[in-house]
């Protein structure tokens, strides 16, 4: 892996079974009642990797960079109880609806454990260093995953146009992750896009440049769960889900790196 060494990934399930509706169609969400708790929380499939590589413990303090709109934070919570469980939204609109999901699916005696801020994720390394035992950055991409779903054309010029400003932003943010992070602290980098240069390669400059981080391998989650996603063949530093057929879920990739 272009001289770094490798290191093996701690814990994962045994198995992870995802159950395929036989008649497809939007599954009816649940409208957000101020007070009341929901029942279940509609997220794609592929999402859940991330939470599950980051492997939070009970009593961690976790910093979840880019959590809007909310799901995957639900999900650590339901991973393990973390001492501390920072939700972090710079977007002032995204971040009410990461606030909507907290207070719909998080019962109020357990909110204590929870923060919410919306800071420039960018800044938080230097104002919370060596802070978190885990970080989350769920990095803001050109999300192919849309694509999926939407042909509007003008969307589709955005995305193409922010292919070439957001691997600076997505390098910034792995930065300032890394060094919000405590001296043996690992982080998990994700994003719903095929653009290599927003993945892998993001992972490579920082691994270039940061002689104080080591990339941890995932191959055995990836072998563990292949019978349930698709991953694609020879990406380097991480995982790649991608959406096959009778399995939309994806595109996702997720890759782990520890602080030494």
């Amino acid at each position: 892996m272009h001289g770094y060494d490798q290191l093996t990934h701690p814990t994962f399930p045994e198995s992870l079974h995802c159950y395929i509706n036989r008649n497809p169609g939007k599954f009816p969400g649940q409208r957000h009642q101020k007070g009341m708790i929901k029942e279940y929380y509609i997220l794609n499939a592929s999402s859940i990797l991330p939470v599950l590589a980051l492997d939070v413990k009970h009593g961690e303090t976790v910093l979840d960079m880019c959590a809007a709109p909310g799901g995957k934070s639900i999900a650590l919570l339901q991973c393990a109880s973390p001492g501390h469980l920072h939700c972090n939204e710079p977007d002032f609109h995204r971040s009410r609806w990461l606030q909507e999901t907290l207070e719909s699916f998080v019962p109020l005696p357990h909110r204590n454990v929870i923060s919410t801020t919306e800071l420039d994720g960018r800044l938080i390394g230097r104002t919370n260093a060596n802070t978190y035992h885990k970080v989350l950055v769920d990095a803001p991409c050109s999300n192919d995953r849309s694509w999926l779903f939407s042909s509007d054309v003008q969307q589709a010029a955005e995305r193409i146009s922010q292919r070439r400003t957001l691997p600076a932003i997505q390098t910034e943010l792995l930065r300032s992750a890394i060094a919000a992070l405590r001296p043996g602290g690992s982080l998990v980098y994700s994003t719903c896009t095929l653009s290599q240069a927003e993945n892998s390669a993001v992972v490579s400059n920082i691994l270039n440049s940061c002689p104080d981080v080591l990339p941890v391998d995932l191959s055995d989650m990836a072998n563990t769960l292949s019978h349930e996603f698709t991953f694609a063949a020879n990406v380097t530093h991480g995982l790649l889900v991608l959406p096959h057929k009778g399995k939309a879920w994806g595109p996702m990739f997720v890759s782990k790196l520890i602080k030494l």
